[in-house]
């Protein structure tokens, strides 16, 4: 099981664009659930169970797999989307200002700090998402669902092409990752946000020198394919009726979140078995070159 919390958090601040909408009738401690429609009733019913709630409880969301070729198609191949909508979700309301915290289980493609992305990019604040399949998959499903759910609970209609936007984003973060590391991509993804949310961005000149500069401070090389891409993608999104209020308050409560974890009791000890880790593993390779001697 992955945690948004226990991988360290990556020390991810992911991109978090906010709309101007807001959570109509949902209160803290409201549940919303996305099923993929492709789960036969077993696997519906492990599912539920796991999520610790019953049909009649919760507002149910479907997510069938056409609806995922339609968000992802353009951005993900046939293989990663796969044929079937399986991975499934919950969505609790937080108290205001708590954040966002993803925990994922089976999934294998879509990061914790993915949903996040994707629950910002449309709208969502202060809320607790946990993400499973009944066996390993990409989680593809559960990001158009929670996406979705939101829509569902708040009544509210996402442009397409913010989700369109918020999708691309989120698969370039990935692509990046695989190239440059997780925490460096999703560290530069939020770090332009800050600095467009700042008022530092009126050209693109000004968006291509921006990110240059903040790839280069963090030790990323990109591709001349990359940085076009990035530029092209930030333009878009500079060009959606983005409160970049909230997309700076969105990245400080993440950060304050990462602050908090990182001194709990629960960090510390994992950052300790991580310390031991590399302390034995030194110890090994000592103990190698004192035998050979």
């Amino acid at each position: 099981m992955r945690s948004y919390k226990t991988f360290l958090v990556s020390f991810f601040a992911v991109w978090f664009i906010a709309m101007t909408t807001v959570m109509a009738d949902a209160a803290p401690g409201d549940e919303i659930v996305t099923l993929g429609e492709d789960l036969n009733p077993q696997q519906r019913e492990q599912l539920l169970n796991e999520m610790g709630v019953t049909e009649d409880e919760v507002t149910i969301v479907t997510v069938s797999n056409e609806e995922e070729y339609q968000y992802l198609g353009d951005y993900l191949s046939a293989s990663v989307i796969g044929s079937n909508a399986i991975s499934s979700s919950k969505i609790t309301i937080a108290e205001p200002g708590t954040g966002i915290d993803v925990e994922s289980n089976r999934i294998t493609y879509v990061s914790d700090g993915m949903y996040a992305n994707a629950l910002i990019t449309a709208g969502v604040e202060d809320a607790i998402i946990y993400v499973t399949a009944p066996f390993d998959v990409s989680g593809t499903g559960a990001l158009t669902g929670l996406i979705k759910a939101y829509e569902t609970t708040t009544e509210a209609t996402i442009p397409e092409e913010q989700k369109q936007v918020a999708n691309e984003e989120l698969v370039k973060t990935a692509e990046l990752g695989d190239t440059y590391g997780v925490e460096e991509a999703t560290e530069l993804m939020a770090r332009i946000k800050e600095e467009i949310a700042e008022g530092n961005v009126e050209t693109e000149e000004d968006l291509r020198a921006l990110i240059e500069r903040i790839a280069a401070e963090l030790g990323i090389e990109l591709t001349e394919e990359e940085l076009n891409g990035l530029v092209s993608l930030f333009d878009r999104i500079r060009g959606l009726n983005i409160d970049w209020n909230q997309v700076r308050d969105q990245i400080g409560s993440v950060r304050d979140n990462i602050g908090e974890f990182v001194s709990s009791e629960e960090g510390q000890s994992i950052i300790q078995s991580i310390i031991n880790f590399f302390q034995d593993l030194l110890d090994t390779i000592s103990g190698w070159f004192t035998s050979s001697n």
